[in-house]
């Protein structure tokens, strides 16, 4: 036995006649030791001590007074975040988030986890609490790209991110088309360097390949050209200008490539790259009109039964995604299968309506209140008229 805990324990006993005393010894006996778990556990006795209870519970206990539950329940999620972020500090990050989810801080995690270097020592529980417990997903995903390579972080992306919300497809989306836009556009000054005079500083992907006609005419490619789609695919989750121009860039690399390497996709976007250019030049705001008509004719003409609704789908977020809610609106009730549980829908169409600027949002809300009722959809049309704010009478 050390001579610390020798002392712990006569002070412990100096304080024999004063409860309160004694556990803030034992607490501060526990910090200073830096001891998270056992300074949880003396935590949890000062709350008990502080409300009447027996220190040490048992299965027995009567039921105790509301208040008391709510404080008790207080105190304990402070002991958590106590231990949770002594634990993290000193670098045991699957224990300390452990201790911190009970509390909902994920910014406190976030930011204790943000002064850790990843290392091949942690690398596991890193990925495991950035990453699967969403507390820095773009962390959390470089951190795998950089590791495990473009192949295995696609893979992870699809089997553990793509059903995952917004925010989290997006974080590990921009990674993955900021790496591969990057290294293709590293492989692509590196050949014109090996051919002929560099590259200019400021000649982007689309660029350097639209003003040398001969990159890829031998039916070449720089680097693994499944990587290529999958990453096109991916990207049409994010929405800001400058993604979505690297997106496009990579389209007109893969409009280049050879037809063997130009895989189809799914509808509507089985003339893959051609399909994605459109997709990509209507979000940035060229060749609007036209680009539309490519993804109205599809969402008109493909059997929804054989290929589901993505057609659907893709031409009205274009619709909403540039700013024309209500033809998305009409649109998505005007093409909504018959057999389409309203369910499925009315959430998406509430969504966008909350888009549709005052005075005209009237509109919006009027034809999916006639929706509902025509699909009998008791329940929607409440919801409805709540986030509308349209008088029941």
């Amino acid at each position: 036995m050390t001579t610390e805990n020798l002392n712990i324990f006569a002070r412990l006993n100096n304080h024999r006649e004063a409860p309160t005393e004694m556990l803030d010894e034992m607490a501060s006996h526990f910090r200073e030791a830096r001891s998270p778990m056992e300074l949880f556990e003396a935590l949890k006795m000062q709350i008990r001590e502080k409300l009447g209870l027996p220190l040490v519970s048992n299965e027995n206990e009567p039921s105790r007074p509301e208040d008391v539950e709510r404080q008790l329940e207080v105190g304990l999620l402070d002991a958590c975040r106590e231990a949770g972020t002594m634990l993290i500090e000193d670098g045991r990050i699957g224990e300390g988030w452990m201790y911190l989810r009970p509390t909902g801080d994920t910014p406190l995690a976030k930011e204790l986890i943000s002064k850790i270097e990843i290392t091949e020592e942690n690398y596991e529980d890193m990925i495991q609490v950035l990453l699967h417990e969403g507390i820095d997903v773009a962390r959390g995903y470089q951190a795998v790209l950089d590791q495990q390579g473009t192949c295995n972080s696609i893979t992870l992306y699809e089997q553990a991110l793509a059903n995952r919300g917004k925010a989290d497809q997006q974080a590990a989306a921009r990674c993955l088309l900021n790496h591969l836009h990057s290294e293709l556009c590293e492989l692509v000054r590196g050949d014109i360097a090996r051919r002929e005079a560099p590259a200019g500083d400021e000649e982007t992907l689309a660029e350097m390949i639209e003003k040398r006609r001969w990159i890829l005419s031998d039916g070449g490619y720089h680097l693994d050209t499944t990587h290529l789609s999958s990453t096109v695919r991916i990207a049409t989750v994010l929405e800001d200008e400058e993604s979505l121009r690297k997106a496009w860039d990579l389209t007109q690399y893969g409009r280049r490539l050879h037809h063997q390497f130009q895989y189809p996709g799914d509808e509507p976007f089985v003339d893959f790259y051609p399909a994605y250019t459109a997709f990509y030049s209507v979000l940035l705001g060229d060749n609007v009109d036209a680009g539309l008509k490519v993804f109205e004719r599809k969402a008109r003409a493909v059997d929804t039964v054989e290929h589901g609704t993505a057609a659907v789908e893709t031409y009205v977020d274009l619709l909403d995604r540039i700013g024309r809610h209500q033809q998305a609106i009409d649109i998505a009730i005007e093409l909504a299968p018959k057999d389409l549980p309203p369910q499925r829908i009315v959430p998406m169409l509430i969504e966008i309506a909350s888009r549709v600027p005052e005075p005209t949002s009237e509109q919006g809300w009027a034809s999916i209140l006639e929706y509902c009722q025509k699909h009998n959809d008791v329940l929607g049309y409440a919801a409805v008229l709540h986030a509308s704010g349209t008088p029941t009478g």
